[in-house]
């Protein structure tokens, strides 16, 4: 006999990189489990697009307020519900109402899951004057009130373990069967080095493009930049590519050096390596800041590189830019690190057992 499962989760389904790479890969998983899946998004598409756009100030706060009054009625539909899975939050603003009434009106139980240090508060400056209605202390009563609680890390469930026992890290997974399917061409005359996300974590790329300046006097490369907004680094290697989902991979995998610099802080920590998982899933040579998981993710010379300063980051560039080899030899030891890991695949019965009892 089939079964219901919701998902109440903020963004709507295939936009956001934390729900695909959370749970929208297994959604065809459980339907061959035999569930019966129903997504549910606070935002619709229209609020959602306009959400992250410049002024708009009265648009986006009529789409809020109609996003809420529907959540308001979806609560009403959760007898239905075998199961209930809330990624993040139930109303992308507000206090836990939503949450609350769940737990203690309905008395049902969820699956509360989570991949950002968000009891944090972080955001763009395109919402800076509404960040405050985002009452990121919620968080910690989502995890709280939940049946079960899994986390993107050991630091995020470490946090987690404050307000809940019942916590399991799940990592964010790589599907390497069905969509990061293309490996880096090292053969290829050009060399590529890396970067993508959004606008919002570019600046995690500052410390980095002084470097690359001083690199570029001595060597040939092309530093591609993947994200929703162009940079505005002064750099005669760079190369901007506006992010599109129909081309990701394809995208990424111009790339034969992939890089992920992070700042040491509280929201770095909190981080689930996400960019250096896509790099080595397709044969990037990596390297990551060492922090947060991303030390557990890189051991430092095998399957990619750790660098901690300037220095180091120069160095080890250098080394990849120079050393095709060695380009291939990390690549290949980081997929592997991706398929023993980090896959869709590995990971496929951690999901189905959060619904076994």
């Amino acid at each position: 006999m089939s079964k219901t499962l919701f998902f109440l989760v903020p963004y709507p389904k295939g936009e956001a990189p934390s729900q695909r790479f959370r749970f929208e890969q297994y959604l065809t998983t459980f339907e061959s489990a035999g569930y019966t899946i129903e997504i549910h998004p606070f935002y619709d598409y229209t609020t959602w697009q306009t959400l992250y756009s410049e002024g708009n100030s009265l648009k986006k706060a009529l789409g809020v307020i109609i996003c809420f009054i529907k959540r308001f009625g979806l609560i009403f539909q959760l007898r239905r519900a075998d199961y209930i899975f809330i990624h993040r939050e139930v109303a992308h603003v507000g206090p836990p109402i939503f949450e609350w009434i769940i737990a203690k009106i309905l008395r049902r139980k969820y699956v509360y899951d989570f991949d950002d240090a968000i009891w944090l508060p972080n955001y763009s400056e395109s919402n800076a004057r509404f960040h405050r209605l985002k009452a990121y202390w919620k968080v910690n009563y989502a995890m709280k009130w939940a049946d079960k609680v899994i986390a993107g890390n050991e630091y995020l469930a470490s946090h987690a373990r404050q307000f809940n026992q019942q916590v399991q890290v799940i990592p964010t997974t790589i599907d390497t069967e069905n969509h990061h399917t293309i490996l880096s061409d090292h053969e290829k005359e050009e060399i590529v080095i890396g970067w993508t996300g959004t606008h919002t974590t570019m600046h995690y790329l500052d410390e980095l493009v002084p470097i690359l300046r001083e690199l570029e006097k001595t060597h040939s490369f092309k530093f591609l930049v993947i994200s929703n907004e162009a940079p505005l680094y002064n750099l005669d290697s760079l190369e901007f590519v506006k992010w599109n989902k129909e081309t990701e991979i394809e995208d990424l995998a111009r790339m034969n050096i992939g890089v992920m610099p992070l700042q040491h802080d509280i929201w770095s920590e909190g981080k689930c390596g996400f960019k250096g998982l896509q790099y080595m899933a397709l044969e990037i040579a990596t390297i990551m800041s060492p922090v947060g998981v991303n030390t557990s993710i890189i051991y430092d010379g095998k399957n990619g590189f750790l660098a901690t300063n300037p220095e180091d980051w120069k160095e080890k560039l250098t080394l990849l830019i120079e050393d095709k080899e060695l380009r291939i030899k990390l690549g290949k030891a980081g997929k592997t690190t991706i398929e023993e890991r980090y896959s869709v695949q590995t990971n496929k019965n951690n999901y189905l057992q959060l619904f076994e009892s």
